[in-house]
């Protein structure tokens, strides 16, 4: 069955000193084929899928704790791993210092 609603788990990252601060301008991940910007077109690659797009669509379904693969996932983010910002659309750092 396909539910009416949809979640999605959003990586976003800021340069705040104060992650916290209500000023603190955050920042998203783009995936290559994950929905997200509605003005984008969508991807089309069948019959194959972007494997981390894929999974993070039903990571949405669960809880972080399920699926530790993102608490990995984003610490490399942080580090600006080149092989793992390779797995994404954008990456809004690039020539900045990591969130």
């Amino acid at each position: 069955s396909v539910t009416k609603e949809r979640t999605e788990v959003i990586l976003q990252g800021t340069s705040s000193l104060d992650p916290n601060d209500p000023t603190a301008v955050w920042e998203e991940y783009d995936f290559k084929c994950k929905p997200g910007d509605l003005k984008r077109r969508p991807c089309f690659i069948t019959p194959y899928h972007y494997r981390l797009d894929w999974l993070m669509w039903f990571a949405a379904f669960q809880t972080y704790e399920q699926n530790e693969w993102l608490i990995h996932l984003a610490g490399k983010l942080l580090a600006q791993e080149e092989e793992t910002l390779s797995l994404m659309a954008t990456n809004p750092f690039v020539g900045r210092e990591p969130p």
